[in-house]
């Protein structure tokens, strides 16, 4: 049994003007501890609202102003949560299991798994994962579903709770692109693409009258993320005799480990035996690209990360990139193509280009959030002609309320974009009165460089990642002979006979 645990989702931490109020990066949590509480309560869960709940004379008030006191407007659950039911524990303490019934609360519904989302992610978030491993429940933190006022301690918080108390922080992913048929090329269909030595294999197996139904299995040489499965289906689904065929296989998006059986196919030979190359190496660079851009999601720990890679790869593969990045974990790209695929619309900002042309960067933003949709968000590019914190300001002022975000791209040139400059440029923001202007990250960008700014914490609110995911090393895939009509065999090296893989569901 799984419970949530929201943890001081109070107007007191959460409302503006509040002494404890911890910011508007706290308030963006709010949508996502909604989407969080109806998942889990369309699987069963039980949710607790850890309240904190003070007397007016409580001792924790020597080091924090009086808040949350019982009674009070501050100690009330935000209204935003008032659809979900559950029950109610008062707190005084960062741990919801000290001096409270908590734990006969959990043994009675037998959970073993607790879900913490709310604030503070370093104070009483932190606390009580704690002590919730102490006393042997599996934890997890969705990242999207906490915060706090601090977010260098924000990120601290959460790296100690994996690497220290081993629970786990689970990183949001958009829904996987739609399933559909994918368009298969003749020129594969024909085996063109195609090693040469399976063409021939397959001629000379149709002019010797064999024909075996054979059983061939897909394992990977290191762990990763699997993508292209989709498109191997519609291949397999176009080339395989339906009665006499079966497909396993492992579902778009889900993880693998090395040499686990990702894919098997069961079917007379002849009908699939030319298109090996063509499956492995589909796997090979779509996996190759939804991994690196996991690494990437599960480093941002909740904030959200783009595919900004078209650029550097041959447009003849972009859409699939862009797509296997989605796959991987990315909430958007920046290609029309690779956007259809996925099912969603592209997502970008203002080129330099634009910028030069028009003359700054507020007249090509002001020219922009004049011609073009107004449901795209206005996000300038602020690092073309002036120091960014200036231009950030002056587009936030030019645009009236208007701007949606800013984003660094600062050049290697002039020394890269930098956690300090974030907080600069986000400092200034918030003094002007723009503090719902958001900061979005590019150039360069890799999984150790986003764990770079939120270790700092820098506060950003997007990550566009490039050429970490386009040029990622795809992840080598061998396929093999595990049976020959039934009877078991392998090459040297190999197991005959089928690879047990529960994991594996039937697609064709």
């Amino acid at each position: 049994m799984r419970a949530v645990l929201v943890i001081d989702m109070l107007r007191g931490f959460l409302e503006e003007g509040h002494p404890l109020y911890c910011g508007p990066r706290a308030r963006r949590i709010v949508p996502a501890v909604q989407d969080l509480l109806r998942r889990e309560i369309q699987h069963g869960s039980h949710i607790i609202f850890i309240c904190d709940r003070h007397t007016p004379d409580d001792p924790e008030f020597q080091q924090f102003p009086p808040h949350c006191v019982e009674g009070t407007e501050e100690a009330e659950i935000i209204p935003e949560l008032s659809e979900f039911e559950g029950t109610v524990m008062p707190k005084q303490h960062y741990s919801a299991f000290t001096e409270t019934n908590l734990s006969l609360v959990l043994n009675d519904i037998g959970a073993d798994t607790l879900v913490l989302c709310g604030v503070c992610t370093d104070i009483c978030v932190l606390h009580t994962a704690a002590a919730a491993r102490d006393k042997g429940y599996e934890v997890e933190v969705p990242a999207d579903c906490v915060a706090s006022f601090d977010e260098k301690n924000h990120a601290f918080a959460l790296n100690h709770m994996e690497s220290v108390l081993g629970a786990c922080i689970v990183s949001p992913s958009p829904p996987l692109p739609p399933r559909q048929e994918w368009p298969i090329p003749q020129s594969w269909l024909n085996g063109e693409t195609a090693d040469v030595y399976f063409p021939r294999t397959v001629e000379i197996l149709k002019k010797e009258g064999i024909n075996p139904i054979v059983t061939m299995e897909v394992f990977p040489r290191r762990n990763g993320v699997l993508c292209g499965i989709e498109e191997v289906k519609s291949l397999l689904g176009r080339a395989l005799p339906a009665m006499e065929s079966e497909v396993w296989a492992l579902e778009e998006g889900q993880s693998f480990s090395t040499n686990e059986v990702v894919l098997r196919i069961k079917a007379p030979y002849q009908s699939f035996g030319v298109y090996e190359t063509c499956y492995l190496g589909i796997l090979a660079h779509c996996s190759g690209w939804a991994t690196a851009a996991r690494e990437c999601v599960q480093a941002a720990r909740g904030i959200p990360v783009l595919s900004f890679g078209a650029r550097h790869v041959h447009p003849s593969v972009v859409a699939v990139m862009e797509y296997s990045a989605i796959v991987g974990g990315c909430k958007g790209c920046a290609s029309t193509a690779g956007a259809h695929l996925a099912g969603m619309e592209p997502v970008g900002t203002i080129p330099h280009a634009l910028i030069i042309i028009m003359g700054s960067t507020a007249a090509a933003t002001l020219a922009f959030d004049r011609e073009v949709n107004p449901e795209v968000p206005r996000i300038a590019l602020v690092d073309t002609f002036e120091d960014e914190v200036r231009e950030s300001v002056a587009v936030a002022k030019a645009m009236e309320g208007r701007l949606h975000g800013v984003r660094l791209d600062t050049p290697s040139e002039r020394g890269r974009v930098t956690a300090g400059l974030v907080k600069e440029v986000r400092a200034w923001l918030d003094l002007e009165g723009f503090e719902q202007v958001k900061i979005a990250v590019s150039g360069g960008l890799d999984a150790d460089r986003i764990r770079y700014f939120l270790d700092e914490g820098a506060p950003v609110d997007l990550f566009a990642v490039g050429s970490y995911i386009s040029d990622a090393r795809q992840i080598d895939f061998t396929a093999d002979l595990h049976e020959v009509d039934g009877r078991p065999i392998a090459k040297r090296g190999r197991m005959p006979g089928v690879t047990p893989n529960l994991r594996l569901k039937r697609i064709l």
